[in-house]
């Protein structure tokens, strides 16, 4: 059987959209587009209408430059604004090792993101409500795109 997706109570709603993340997500329009992107990428949420789009540069595995729009809810900006903060001296290996946390973490109950992107854990309310995972995970999308373009650029020469 399905297990259906609860409503969320006022309270729950006041819990989940707090202190910290109303901080980090305010940060979240802090990062402009770059002038020259190596890569572009944008992610949608057909649930909600977020959208985030994300710009990267790098030198070898490691990325140099990162700029991003953001018009998403405000755990679609917290989000972008953790990544914002630290992605940029990041591996491409780093950041997928952390995309593939936040969604563990999210979907399977999995350990929330540490060190540097310990700001992440912020976001393990959310893993009850399976709603707000896609907006969530927006700005892990669009980077995980933005490094294929890269990678996809570099195999064809």
């Amino acid at each position: 059987m399905q297990q259906q997706e609860r409503q969320l109570s006022m309270t729950e709603i006041d819990e989940l959209y707090q202190g910290r993340i109303l901080e980090l997500a305010a940060n979240s329009q802090a990062h402009e587009r770059l002038a020259q992107p190596h890569a572009t990428a944008e992610a949608y949420s057909k649930l909600c209408g977020s959208r985030i789009t994300a710009d990267l540069c790098m030198e070898g595995e490691v990325i140099t430059a990162y700029g991003h729009d953001v018009k998403a809810c405000l755990l679609g900006q917290t989000a972008a604004a953790v990544v914002a903060a630290n992605i940029v001296g990041s591996t491409a290996g780093e950041f997928r090792a952390v995309a593939r946390q936040m969604r563990q973490m999210l979907k399977e109950n999995g350990e929330p993101p540490s060190g540097k992107w310990a700001d992440l854990a912020l976001l393990e309310s959310v893993r009850g409500y399976r709603a707000r995972h896609g907006s969530t995970l927006l700005v892990f999308d669009a980077v995980e795109d933005a490094l294929n373009q890269i990678d996809q650029r570099r195999r064809m020469g």
